[in-house]
């Protein structure tokens, strides 16, 4: 499945017919953010460009009614923006501030989205689990982790012949360098899509993992060792 073209989503995220969930979505955002510091990008425009159009720009590569794990949802990006694109994708949110999981259930509460779960668990704790691990078509993850570490969270709650999603900045390296992780994992690097937000808001790359075989079981290995010795 390819990237639809950034300027087609332009028309539908900021112009078009998504226009007034992504307002009421923004509203909530706002609203929330006062109490429990989400984010700190709140001008219009910018809130736009940087997390709805850029959480937008991987939407087609999700297969039709694929079941979605999201590490580290913070405040429900890309998976809110997602399921206001894609109502027929399944998302179970993976989040481990309790904070920001009251804040996607009251989202999800509002929009009264269907088969969207949130946990509030840690990822390396949730994979362990018989129930998550290796159930889903996609994981995915934006803004959480270098690739090797955030690739030991995500690539043990994808099923064989599913891939792992992951929303990078414009510089590759970090998605070359994971390779020897992708392999260790059980997995490859399927595809990497570049694309520029408009009007200089920057460069920006969707890597597509796909997992050709199970994850050994020893990953991931939990007590921080993902991020303090990673892959």
């Amino acid at each position: 499945m390819e990237m639809q073209n950034i300027n087609e989503l332009y028309e539908k995220v900021i112009l078009g017919e998504k226009r007034e969930d992504f307002e009421r979505f923004r509203a909530l955002l706002l609203e929330y953010n006062q109490r429990y510091n989400l984010t700190t990008i709140l001008e219009e425009k910018d809130m736009y460009y940087k997390h709805f159009l850029d959480s937008a720009a991987g939407a087609y590569l999700f297969k039709e009614n694929a079941r979605v794990a999201e590490i580290g949802s913070g405040a429900g990006f890309p998976s809110i923006v997602l399921k206001i694109l894609r109502p027929d994708l399944s998302f179970d949110l993976f989040e481990s501030v309790g904070k920001k999981c009251d804040f996607l259930c009251a989202v999800v509460d509002n929009f009264g989205f269907q088969k969207m779960n949130i946990y509030n668990i840690r990822a390396e704790d949730a994979a362990k689990d018989a129930k998550f691990r290796e159930r889903y078509d996609h994981a995915t993850a934006r803004a959480v982790a270098r690739m090797n570490t955030l690739s030991e969270y995500c690539l043990p709650f994808v099923k064989v012949g599913g891939s792992f999603i992951a929303y990078k900045s414009g510089d590759v390296t970090e998605i070359n360098e994971a390779e020897s992780a992708y392999k260790t994992l059980g997995a490859k690097k399927a595809a990497v899509y570049p694309y520029a937000l408009p009007e200089d808001y920057g460069e920006r790359v969707l890597a597509v993992i796909e997992k050709t075989r199970p994850t050994p079981t020893k990953y991931p290995r939990g007590n921080g060792k993902e991020r303090k010795n990673p892959l």
